[in-house]
């Protein structure tokens, strides 16, 4: 079983910075992805970022230049810095990982959870 471990979030004035990380424990695939989406109140769950092993990133358009996405492989975690905080971008934010065994099955797995608010 694979657990995430999301910290970081807060309460924070617009133009702020936050950085959220997310520590993955259990049987994890060599090769996978780990990234950030968020939901706000009344809205569907969007992509902020994504990183592969290899370090490739993506970003969603509107985050790009302000959020950072990046990880320690050693440990298993993935961190987002956010800059120029918007009230917009207040949201509960989810740490995921996903990866594809040899068996040719997906696994993918969510984060609790980590609010944060940006407040005008």
């Amino acid at each position: 079983q694979v657990q995430l471990v999301e910290s970081g979030g807060g309460l924070v004035q617009t133009g702020g910075s936050l950085r959220l990380s997310c520590a993955a424990s259990g049987s994890i695939a060599s090769t996978n992805v780990m990234g950030w989406y968020r939901q706000a109140p009344g809205k569907q769950r969007e992509l902020v970022a994504t990183i592969t092993t290899h370090h490739t990133t993506k970003y969603f358009d509107s985050n790009q230049g302000r959020f950072t996405i990046s990880r320690d492989d050693a440990k298993n975690t993935v961190y987002l810095q956010m800059n120029s905080l918007k009230p917009e971008d207040t949201a509960v934010y989810y740490c995921n990982l996903a990866f594809l065994l040899p068996d040719y099955t997906s696994h993918n797995y969510w984060g609790q959870g980590t609010q944060v608010t940006v407040s005008s």
